[in-house]
């Protein structure tokens, strides 16, 4: 665990980065909670979409759609997309929809085939991460096991304070209202039957899912709380468009990666997570970020990337 660095009072909290998935102690975090912070997400954004991570989980995750879910495979690639836009992950849109299955057993098969010798140790982010006198936070859609693997194969394990992924937000003991009352309660509005086309194309009957993840304001306001932070003085790091409207939306500092222009919501574009110490300077002289905050931008629409 990178170490607190003692000083000055800072001007901000937190660097949220806004990885693909990840694990969090809420305990620790609250004990640390005067500390200031910034956090990000974790794929493609603290390593490049070249590793081809993404391509791989999209097919695993078409492929446990065909053979788990015995959906129908001319429909899977199509539906997998929809899902994805409507509900943030087609693993939240799936819940939504009804399907019964284990989210561990969905997590190993679609990340347990994954090319992680693709990814190589970044001395040079690893040594930037650790320069920086403020709390890091990891905040990704993704499991516990997929997280710590990523961090891993990037030798950057102990470079972040904590992670709020999946199991975070979704503990196995909080509430579902699953699909089948969706269904039900679909029915009771439109008088008829639904079936998964009726909720993709067209139905303004949108079926809440059980499962709590980015873009969602919610989760955005789960963080903040997990976290125990101020988020106008936190940065938050993330290549998602909509994930980076709705932190602007719950009043963090904004960073896009992974693009040389600003999108709508962001304060800052970065083409590079490495580029952070030249673009933002501010981190390491305690520039009072939450001025830069009064203005909430409105929702970009996002390149479909579905993960």
């Amino acid at each position: 665990m990178a170490a607190i660095v003692e000083g000055p009072t800072p001007k901000y909290e937190c660097l949220l980065f806004g990885m693909y998935r990840a694990l969090i102690n809420s305990e620790e975090l609250l004990k640390l909670a005067k500390s200031y912070l910034l956090t990000s997400d974790l794929d493609d954004t603290l390593y490049p979409l070249g590793a081809d991570i993404n391509l791989a989980c999209r097919k695993n995750i078409q492929d446990y759609m065909r053979d788990h879910l015995q959906i129908e495979e001319s429909q899977i690639a199509e539906m997998c997309l929809e899902l994805y836009r409507e509900y943030g992950t087609t693993m939240a849109g799936l819940k939504a929809l009804g399907y019964e299955f284990d989210n561990d057993e969905f997590h190993a098969n679609v990340h347990g085939r994954l090319p992680y010798d693709n990814l190589r140790p970044d001395p040079v982010l690893r040594t930037l991460l650790l320069s920086v006198p403020h709390r890091k936070i990891i905040f990704t859609n993704s499991d516990k096991v997929h997280a710590e693997e990523v961090l891993l194969r990037l030798g950057l394990q102990d470079c972040f304070e904590g992670v709020i992924c999946f199991e975070t937000l979704n503990p196995p003991a909080a509430p579902s209202n699953g699909l089948c009352q969706s269904q039900e309660d679909y029915l009771a509005l439109s008088g008829e039957p639904a079936s998964d086309l009726d909720y993709l194309n067209g139905s303004d009957v949108r079926p809440k899912s059980p499962i709590l993840c980015k873009p969602t304001v919610e989760s955005m306001e789960a963080a903040i709380r997990i976290a125990n932070v101020d988020p106008q003085k936190t940065i938050f790091f993330d290549d998602s468009t909509r994930n980076i409207a709705s932190g602007k939306a719950v009043g963090f500092h904004t960073v896009i990666v992974g693009r040389s222009e600003l999108v709508l919501g962001a304060d800052h574009a970065l083409e590079s997570i490495h580029n952070i110490k030249k673009a933002l300077p501010e981190i390491w002289e305690g520039h009072d970020w939450s001025a830069s905050n009064a203005d909430v931008a409105t929702p970009a629409v996002e390149t479909a990337v579905v993960a």
